[in-house]
């Protein structure tokens, strides 16, 4: 069997026990898997199981939440079933701190605030308008956003999401605030990063462990791309 050259532990791979298996997801590389049939994370995690424990079969990858294809960070993925249905509810009743950092192309106004939105998904086209008043097919989404300061031509903002809905951190800064994400062109930036991924990711998940019930808080390094280069420098 040979081994899988996708991942090293302390960059991709933020940490490992007997129920979780906790990675920085690249920009690029889906969750779960598609329509589109290419490899998601999820594959990937079971072939690196399967490696690492010499499994003569599948390994078990359960996914509980996802993040969007462009964007990188932290993702939280099941190695038991005990732990999937734990932290499926977990993810629903919002019992984590998530904290996301975006670049803009102009800074927030105001610098700090919340968000309140209903959303509503178009799955044809796969984009998320946001509405400021309750729609009948609307899904609550709420977010706090503060600037954390400009970045080289651009400015980071630290984003906590209360809710998790689809697009819900790009269509909300998009609409909220007029400040679509760097490369989001499907939310109004002008143009897109040369690795066609997105100035968005989930830099810190904070929650309680699904079995042993300790506390955890998963801190994902930003990815090597140019355009994270001054934010780097910030955190």
């Amino acid at each position: 069997m040979n081994r899988p050259n996708i991942w090293s532990e302390g960059r991709e791979i933020l940490f490992e026990d007997n129920h979780l298996l906790v990675i920085n997801k690249p920009a690029g590389l889906l969750v779960q898997g598609d329509a589109t049939g290419d490899e998601p994370l999820s594959a990937k995690a079971a072939e690196y199981l399967r490696f690492k424990y010499k499994k003569p079969g599948e390994a078990f990858v359960g996914v509980a939440h996802r993040i969007d294809r462009p964007v990188s960070g932290v993702v939280v993925l099941a190695k038991t079933s005990k732990a999937l249905v734990r932290l499926n509810e977990m993810f629903r009743d919002n019992l984590m701190r998530k904290t996301y950092l975006a670049l803009t192309g102009k800074p927030p106004v105001p610098e700090t605030g919340t968000l309140v939105h209903w959303l509503v998904k178009d799955p044809v086209r796969n984009t998320t308008k946001a509405y400021p008043t309750r729609h009948p097919q609307g899904l609550r989404a709420e977010l706090s956003y503060a600037l954390r300061g400009p970045a080289a031509n651009r400015y980071l903002l630290e984003v906590n999401p209360v809710t998790g809905r689809p697009h819900q951190i790009r269509v909300q800064l998009a609409t909220g605030l007029g400040t679509p994400i760097v490369g989001d062109v499907r939310y109004g930036f002008l143009a897109p990063l040369p690795d066609v991924s997105i100035a968005l990711h989930a830099r810190q998940l904070e929650l309680q462990h699904p079995v042993t019930k300790e506390q955890l808080t998963f801190l994902a390094p930003l990815p090597d791309a140019q355009h994270w280069d001054a934010a780097r420098e910030m955190l």
